[in-house]
Parts: C-alpha cells; sequence; structure tokens
C-alpha cells in the first residue's frame, strides 16, 4: 500500500472533505516500505513533510464549534463517570487486590500547543516494570502487563480514567491521541519521522481519534502507519466537526469495546 493511494470513509462530503487527507498524501514522500525496510528508511532518516501550506489554510473552526465542542466533553464526561461509576470501582479493586501498587498509572503527555499534563490510566503493569517515559512501548504478548491488565487493556477499560483528564480540560473526548515527550516512531523521534509533526497539537489531544478510529493504534515500528497517523491526526484538525466526533465515537465503541482490538 502506498501513501498516495490511502482514503477515508470518515472524511466525505461538508466539512468531512476528503481534500485535505489527499493532500496530506500527495505531499509526503511516497514509498511502500516492509517491517524489514522501516529501521533502514528511518535511520539515518530526513522525514516526511507535511506541506507547508497548511499552516496557511484556515482550519473549519468557529468559536461556537469550539465551545460546543468543550460542552459537549465536559458533560460527555461526566456522564461517563458516572454511568460508569460502578465498573471503574470494580476494576480499581481488583487492580488493588491483584498486585500491589497504586490503582492509577500517571504519565506525562503532550498536550494543547504543545504543554504538558499527567494522564490517568488503569494501572495494568506491575509496579516494578512500568516504563514512566513511555519509550518502551507495549507489545503482544508483553511480559510486563499483568493478567488483570490484559483483560482492561482488550477492551481499552485501561482508558476509562481519561475520562477525569477531559473533566479537566487537559483532554478531550475526540482529538489526537496525547504522545509522551520524545515518543519513538520507526526508532526516530516523531518530529524527525513528520516534520510538522507539531501541529498535531493544536487541538486538544483525546480519548480516540480519527486514527484509532481507523485501526491506526499499537506500537509505532513501523515508517508508514507511524506517518498515517499524523496525516489523520492533521485531517481531524482541519475538518473537525461535532457529527464528525460523533461518528468517531460509535466507530471507536465497535473497534475497542465490541471488537476488543486492544492489546
Amino acid at each position: 500500500m502506498r501513501l498516495t493511494d490511502l482514503n477515508s470513509d470518515f472524511s466525505r462530503g461538508g466539512a468531512e472533505s476528503s481534500s485535505g487527507l489527499h493532500e496530506a498524501s500527495r505531499v509526503m514522500q511516497s514509498s511502500t516500505f516492509s517491517p524489514s525496510q522501516s529501521a533502514a528508511v528511518a535511520a539515518p532518516y530526513s522525514g516526511f513533510a507535511i506541506n507547508d501550506g497548511w499552516s496557511e489554510v484556515e482550519y473549519n473552526w468557529r468559536p461556537a464549534h469550539l465551545a460546543a465542542k468543550r460542552l459537549v466533553d465536559f458533560f460527555g464526561a461526566a456522564f461517563g463517570l458516572l454511568l460508569l461509576s460502578p465498573l471503574l470501582i470494580a476494576v480499581a479493586a481488583i487492580i488493588k487486590i491483584t498486585s500491589a501498587g497504586p490503582v492509577f498509572f500517571r504519565q506525562e503527555r503532550t498536550g494543547l500547543d504543545n504543554k504538558p499534563f499527567q494522564i490517568f490510566k488503569f494501572r495494568s503493569m506491575y509496579t516494578d516494570r512500568c516504563d514512566l517515559s513511555g519509550v518502551a512501548q507495549t507489545v503482544a504478548g508483553d511480559a510486563r502487563i499483568t493478567p488483570i491488565g490484559r483483560i482492561i487493556r482488550k477492551t481499552s477499560i485501561d482508558e476509562l480514567p481519561q475520562l477525569i483528564n477531559v473533566l479537566l480540560g487537559d483532554m478531550s473526548l475526540v482529538g489526537p491521541r496525547p504522545h509522551v515527550p520524545g515518543m519513538l516512531a520507526a526508532g526516530v523521534r516523531y518530529e524527525e519521522l513528520v516534520i510538522g509533526y507539531e501541529r498535531r497539537h493544536a487541538m486538544r489531544p483525546g480519548i480516540t481519534g480519527l486514527a484509532q478510529a481507523e485501526g491506526l493504534r499499537g506500537p509505532t515500528i513501523e515508517v508508514e502507519p507511524s506517518v498515517m497517523r499524523v496525516v489523520r491526526d492533521i485531517e481531524y484538525i482541519r475538518s473537525f466537526s461535532i457529527w464528525l466526533d460523533i461518528r468517531i465515537l460509535f466507530r471507536t465503541v465497535i473497534n475497542e469495546i465490541v471488537r476488543g482490538q486492544g492489546f
């Protein structure tokens, strides 16, 4: 699959025009990478480049739209915490009983305008094996994960405490997923892999996003899927609408909860 051949069912019609995604795919160096080639391509690496002209394009935002998004975030997170409180309490108790350490795992992530914040997750790893830096990414069959951790990661229940981050204003229900500072992709820093990467920080990070709804999740080991995550993030920022958020949330529920695509 080539970068120039990608399309998105989420980005059709009205505010969700697919032109931004096609433009991003077109202006990035188009190559096909096998897993064995990814490391060789990434280092030494000059980076894929997001079209500089994007900085001059007005985002599809209105003050009323952003205000509505924040209201939906606040009340959605509050309702979610209330509705899911029995599940959250039960998971917290099981984590506390089955392994030593805190219930929550907190880690620094990069948020809106590159500002750092502490993200909340249910702890799914043994305390002495946790990686606060986030450099050692989780892989399938990871020995650091506890038995209950495998279940809550499979169903993405470990992400639910991020509703607290949404209430605090650090995150949104939908937006680019927050990365750890200096996150690696294909063996290099994301900033080196994708020139213009920082533009994904123009909106609050989300519990889920367009990239995750389209299945672009998991370890950032290979070049092409890592690059396309950023393409999707920036496409979301450019074509944001409340309707698009609803569609992403619906697809996320299907992918993460029903189909259990986490690990």
